[in-house]
């Protein structure tokens, strides 16, 4: 009869073991499966049902897939300030980032554009990766710019938007234009990005800032230990270290620390000087781990 309850006590014991560690098991998943951030949406109501449906899939898909490339946002809700235009050539010919208490985007769009079309256009990608950095000084614009244009290209080929290829070529073609722009804008790049929209120079500015990153990236593959792409660099900034210091010097000492290199100081202090553009191969951009 003891027997008998004693092992009537273990199955009991066994069962309520059992079903706490998967209690456990269910609250850690819940705990640690990340949320996409929620857009909150401005001018919504100006739009259709149709409309709304269509930017609706458009945002959700675009969110979506730039926090499967560089991984959840601090920020849990993304404002959206909808600009839709009536007569456009693209399917979003302006967009711009709107920094406050919580950071959102404002985006200027053909209201008649199919899902489509908005999905496959890049702008969206790009500002939402803006996200991703604090509000620099506009004489480290070169660097926000720089960072949102490589970065948009990553997001693209992960959600099966381009082909290797075409990432390849986009790059490679942004970068022949910025090469080009530098012949006739030579001062130094800290210089030009403080003065952008005067001197029209967003292909030197924008293009050398990618350049920085594409450096960057090659920089961390060839790391004798690879431990971080600058997708992953970033997804671990955004839970370790985010902060609105405005100084990019201070966000390149935050991502030398998570890699535990010297790269990205080293390279500002290279790049905000330079007066030529960088020289990156085809090659190497092909080659790229990210």
């Amino acid at each position: 009869m003891l027997i008998k309850t004693i092992t009537i006590s273990a199955n009991i014991m066994q069962y309520i073991i059992s079903h706490l560690l998967v209690t456990i098991m269910v609250i850690w998943l819940l705990l640690n499966t990340a949320l996409c951030a929620e857009p909150s949406y401005k001018n919504l109501a100006d739009l259709s049902n149709a409309q709304q449906s269509v930017v609706k899939t458009w945002i959700k898909h675009g969110i979506k897939a730039t926090e499967h490339s560089l991984g959840q946002l601090e920020q849990s809700t993304i404002v959206v300030n909808l600009k839709p235009q009536y007569f456009t050539l693209e399917p979003v010919p302006w967009a711009n980032v709107v920094r406050g208490k919580t950071d959102g985007v404002e985006l200027h769009f053909n209201r008649y554009a199919n899902d489509t079309a908005l999905i496959d256009d890049w702008t969206l990608y790009h500002e939402l990766s803006h996200l991703y950095h604090p509000l620099f000084y506009y004489q480290d614009f070169w660097v926000s710019e720089g960072l949102a244009t490589y970065l948009q290209n990553v997001i693209m080929f992960n959600a099966n938007l381009i082909s290797r290829a075409e990432f390849t070529h986009r790059l490679w073609s942004g970068l022949q234009r910025g090469k080009l722009q530098t012949r006739h804008i030579r001062n130094k790049l800290s210089s030009v990005s403080e003065n952008m929209w005067s001197l029209n120079a967003q292909q030197r500015v924008y293009w050398s800032g990618a350049a920085f990153f594409i450096e960057a990236e090659i920089a961390l593959n060839t790391l004798p230990t690879r431990q971080f792409t600058m997708s992953e660099l970033l997804n671990r900034y955004q839970r370790c270290c985010r902060s609105k210091n405005k100084q990019a010097k201070v966000f390149m000492s935050e991502l030398d620390k998570i890699s535990k290199t010297a790269i990205f100081s080293n390279l500002y202090q290279k790049y905000k000087n330079r007066t030529d553009f960088p020289k990156i191969t085809k090659e190497q951009i092909s080659q790229l781990r990210f």
